[in-house]
């Protein structure tokens, strides 16, 4: 009986913080292997730089306008600062004249957290891979988008302390959308040229012979 009263008293101890070892904190959108490389990438970012980051990753339809920094605060008591959150919101509305939705938010937990990394990559790393018109599935872009972004949002924290993760993923997703937009842009040159362009010079070169 003793032995169970102790083991009962030790999982009480440790239950808290089992449950603050997720660095996810709302997940509709994630696979579980998704989940497991997040919550990789979050421990080896705690483990050596102090800083905690976490994720939520919802299909909540959020109305055009919607104060994610007030609605991150539901979410304070399961934070340990430093931190810093990221926001996924694929179904937020954006504006009342358009039908594009989708929302990225960064919530640190202080100006200092904030000045460790550069908001527009963190986004940009998520938006590339959403954005991008392929034959996956919205599910499929949606978790790339996550751990892209979590990952991009690791390593700059990492970066800014001089600091190597070995968990993150490298980001070539916006190298791949460059390079098919500089393909797309020299084949429509070569479209041009070939069918507008090229009769026009020879009906000119040809007029003035």
């Amino acid at each position: 009986m003793f032995k169970v009263k102790v083991r009962a008293t030790l999982l009480a101890l440790a239950l808290p913080l089992l449950l603050n070892a997720t660095h996810i904190l709302k997940d509709d959108i994630l696979k579980i292997e998704a989940s497991q490389l997040i919550n990789e990438m979050g421990e080896e970012l705690f483990s050596t730089t102090g800083i905690n980051g976490y994720v939520i990753a919802t299909n909540e339809d959020f109305p055009v306008g919607f104060n994610l920094v007030e609605y991150s605060k539901k979410y304070e008591a399961r934070m340990s600062k430093p931190y810093v959150l990221f926001i996924f919101a694929p179904q937020a509305r954006i504006t009342e004249q358009t039908e594009t939705k989708g929302r990225v938010g960064l919530i640190p937990s202080s100006n200092t957290i904030r000045s460790l990394y550069d908001y527009d990559d963190v986004r940009d790393a998520a938006v590339d891979v959403v954005s991008t018109k392929d034959s996956n599935s919205n599910e499929d872009k949606h978790n790339i988008g996550v751990i892209q972004a979590f990952s991009e949002l690791a390593e700059g924290i990492a970066a800014s302390k001089g600091i190597e993760l070995t968990k993150t993923i490298p980001n070539e997703t916006r190298y791949m959308v460059w390079g098919l937009s500089v393909f797309v842009y020299i084949g429509s040159l070569l479209v041009l040229w070939m069918f507008v362009l090229r009769p026009l010079y020879m009906r000119i070169k040809n007029g003035k012979k």
